[in-house]
């Protein structure tokens, strides 16, 4: 019975350190073996491998995808024109030389993030106060993009890692100084409106007295026209007057006489008192008892 739970205790033993000299590489890790605390070997090739069981090796895994690094606060940074933008940034990055990382890092991303963000800060920093504000919002944006990935290519290969790619994601001005922008763009706004009103207004007054000159230009023509149309006919009704009344003299004198009555009796609330023997209602006396007028005499024969 002993022998057989030794054989077991055996077994499971030699299992153990079977086990413990087999490990497993993934194609997303770097293995790294270590001897006595040193680094013996740096595995990239995914499969089943063999060491020596500890103490005398172990072994750290790193991960070999690719990594990204946010920037951890946005701070504002001056222009070439001293107004102050807040840039949110991010880097793409990769471990390049395992033995490198580990040597400056030790096996914690997280250290490397840390000393890798202030040098991106400093970078973009550099790059930003050599631009204006509409440089950095529109038309050299890739190239500062460009610039600071340069810029950390040789302070990365001193961790050990490798600078994939650098982003801006947003720049905007700082909060203290956003109000005072926006009010300057509405000021700005309102003072080309206040432009095309009075540019309006002064067209449009323009139209009005075109509009004026021409409308006078019209009446006049239209009241010369008409002046001279009834001048026309006036010397026409004249001359048809004359000769009418050239012919017969009496007819004459009693048309201008229904006339002055026309003009008399107007209106039915007017009054006149006036002696009917005057010469006023000579064309109202007749012979008859109808008050005709008198027939006129017979012109005299030649």
């Amino acid at each position: 019975m002993n022998r057989i739970v030794t054989l077991v205790a055996f077994a499971l033993a030699a299992f153990m350190l079977a086990s413990s000299t087999l490990f497993v590489v993934d194609q997303r890790q770097f293995a790294v073996v270590y001897a006595l605390g040193e680094i013996k070997e740096v595995i990239s090739e995914p499969g089943l491998k063999v060491k020596a069981p500890p103490p005398f090796q172990n072994v750290v895994f790193l991960d070999r995808r690719m990594q990204t690094l946010d920037s951890p606060e946005s701070r504002p940074i001056f222009t070439a024109e001293k107004k102050s933008l807040v840039i949110d940034w991010l880097v793409k990055w990769r471990i390049s030389e395992p033995r490198q990382f580990i040597r400056n890092n030790g096996t914690d991303i997280r250290n490397v993030e840390n000393r890798l963000s202030p040098i991106v800060q400093a970078a973009l920093n550099e790059e930003v106060t050599k631009r204006t504000v509409r440089a950095m919002l529109a038309t050299e944006r890739e190239k500062v993009m460009t610039d600071v990935r340069q810029r950390l290519q040789d302070e990365a290969k001193q961790f050990g890692i490798e600078i994939v790619d650098v982003r801006v994601k947003r720049v905007d001005f700082s909060g203290s100084i956003t109000d005072s922008v926006y009010s300057r763009m509405k000021s700005e706004r309102q003072r080309v409106a206040n432009e095309q009103r009075s540019t309006g207004l002064a067209d449009g007054d323009k139209i009005k007295a075109d509009a004026d000159k021409q409308r006078e230009v019209i009446v006049a023509e239209a009241y010369r026209d008409a002046q001279k149309l009834m001048g026309e006919g006036d010397a026409k009704a004249s001359a048809i007057y004359a000769e009418s009344f050239g012919r017969d003299p009496n007819f004459a004198q009693f048309y201008r006489s229904l006339q002055a009555y026309r003009a008399s009796f107007k209106n039915k609330s007017d009054v006149m008192v006036v002696d009917p023997s005057s010469d006023f209602f000579k064309a109202m006396r007749g012979s008859g008892a109808n008050g005709a007028a008198p027939a006129a005499p017979a012109a005299p024969r030649k």
